[in-house]
């Protein structure tokens, strides 16, 4: 007799991946893949989407796992990308913004300026542009997930570090008002709705820095101290459907001491 194969945990389930050709978005990819989930990656290079795509799918055979590139600085791509999701498979269950990026100085008035265009831009532009495209398909979904991953000095900035610390605070800001849109709105249907009184949610992961195993590699006596593994981060992100909404939406959930 042919033993009942158990249904992976994510299995149905569409997550859309930005910034998906990072070090954390590879293995952000690979985790929702091997759980189960249609993951849709967007990036800028389309090398390495393509690269991301092809080991994906070595390292989880039957994934179903595609990309596209796309510039999330322009408002419309984002919107059309969360469209086409949605009329490709019919629902969008997840968002995770993994735009990355990082600039600083040593002393507060060496800071340049044109630091802060450019993390202004990767950290929050193209977050605003994210969640406003994917807002409503989010709330269409009987289990909607979004998450962005913050950093610890956003809540104790250093001298050099002002610009990237700024970003990072102002895309919490807009992270805990999309959590508070999701609260109101399933809020307002629920005297007539049989789902999970707030089944939508919107997460702040919170990490001192990542490390990947060629980190380490590279320098083999480095401690790496509070910093997050990067396959740690993807199973805390799978991990997000498995808990009720209304643990996750607007909170912060810390993978470093604080």
């Amino acid at each position: 007799m042919t033993p009942t194969r158990s249904p992976l945990p994510m299995q149905g389930r569409v997550v859309a991946v930005a910034g998906a050709t990072g070090s954390a978005g590879r293995a952000t990819v690979r985790a929702l893949a091997a759980a189960g989930a249609t993951v849709a990656c967007a990036g800028t290079d389309p090398r390495r989407l393509d690269a991301l795509l092809d080991a994906t799918r070595r390292a989880v055979p039957g994934a179903t796992v595609v990309g596209q590139v796309l510039d999330l600085l322009d408002p419309q791509a984002a919107g059309d990308w969360s469209d086409h999701i949605e009329a490709e498979y019919g629902t969008v269950d997840g968002l995770i913004h993994l735009v990355g990026g990082w600039r600083g100085s040593k002393k507060f008035t060496d800071i340049d300026l044109s630091d802060w265009d450019f993390l202004h831009d990767q950290l929050v532009r193209t977050l605003q542009h994210t969640t406003l495209g994917f807002h409503d398909a989010l709330l269409r979904s009987p289990r909607a997930r979004f998450a962005v991953v913050s950093a610890a000095g956003a809540a104790k900035p250093t001298a050099g570090n002002a610009c990237y610390a700024t970003a990072k605070a102002a895309a919490e800001t807009w992270t805990l008002s999309l959590a508070d849109s999701f609260r109101t709105l399933v809020a307002a249907e629920a005297a007539t709705s049989t789902d999970e009184p707030e089944r939508a949610a919107a997460t702040i992961l919170v990490i001192k820095a990542l490390v990947t195993d060629e980190m380490r590699a590279a320098k083999p006596n480095a401690k790496f101290a509070g910093f997050t593994h990067v396959d740690d981060l993807a199973d805390t992100i799978t991990d997000l459907w498995n808990r009720p909404a209304a643990d996750l939406n607007g909170q912060h959930l810390w993978l470093t001491p604080r």
